[in-house]
């Protein structure tokens, strides 16, 4: 008799797509991009777009398929993450220094989290990426060129979608999620308006602008937030799938 069969195979393994990698800048000396054969995938948006459900959903159908994850996301550094978080409650950051905090938590990650992973060749999962920091700081009046040198160490994603919600649905969700806006999501750093609500969809519509400049800029997808979350994740299974599984166009004949 030839052996019995688990009742559970092993899903197959869809192969990654192969793709080259590179920084938008000078990036991290050593690093040697052709090692690097995992996939950065990013979901950006605002607090109540959703990104952490869609990321959930993301997760369980990549591991599905048999492809090892990691996640990554603001704040989870564990060398500044803890420190910048004090700092935030107790408001006391200027502009510049949240600035060069985020780009330090991220930096950190990037080093010991990131590339490690795709060296591994597993999928990584972010949960924002430099985009959102960016675009947050734009807002503050920080100076997009320099900016874009401050990031310039960042690995270029295989694919970034930024779950886009009107400022009125974020206030809904914020509310039925916490019962509370956050001080630094509604922009009362800024002092944009006396009232929370009312700075809340002031600062959500300037970000909003933000990333539309920062799209033009990166190229980034832009997808639908208002959708169902159903209706949200096909969308995002199926380019992620185009992304990161078909196999590149084949090359025509030259005559």
């Amino acid at each position: 008799m030839s052996p019995e069969r688990s009742a559970h195979p092993r899903p197959q393994v869809r192969p990654l797509r192969p793709t080259p990698k590179r920084f938008y800048g000078q990036g991290i000396p050593g690093v040697e991009l052709e090692r690097l054969t995992g996939k950065l995938v990013v979901i950006e948006g605002a607090d109540g777009s959703g990104r952490s459900t869609q990321i959930s959903r993301l997760v369980a159908w990549l591991e599905g398929q048999g492809h090892a994850t990691e996640q990554v996301g603001l704040k989870r550094s564990n060398l500044v993450s803890q420190e910048l978080e004090r700092a935030q409650e107790g408001n006391i950051l200027s502009h510049t220094t949240m600035s060069l905090f985020y780009a330090t938590d991220f930096a950190d990650q990037l080093e010991n989290v990131i590339l490690p992973a795709l060296k591994a060749g597993y999928v990584v999962l972010a949960d924002r990426y430099i985009y959102t920091l960016m675009a947050r700081d734009m807002v503050r009046g920080r100076d997009l060129d320099w900016l874009r040198e401050l990031y310039s160490i960042a690995l270029v994603p295989d694919a970034v979608f930024y779950l886009q919600v009107s400022p009125e649905k974020l206030v809904q969700r914020t509310f039925a999620k916490r019962q509370a806006l956050d001080y630094w999501e509604s922009g009362m750093d800024l002092g944009l308006a006396q009232d929370m609500f009312d700075s809340f969809i002031i600062y959500q519509g300037r970000l909003i602008k933000a990333f539309q400049t920062l799209q033009r800029i990166y190229a980034f997808t832009i997808v639908d937030g208002d959708r169902s979350i159903d209706a949200i994740n096909r969308e995002l299974q199926r380019q992620i799938d185009r992304v990161l599984f078909s196999p590149p166009p084949r090359q025509g004949r030259r005559s």
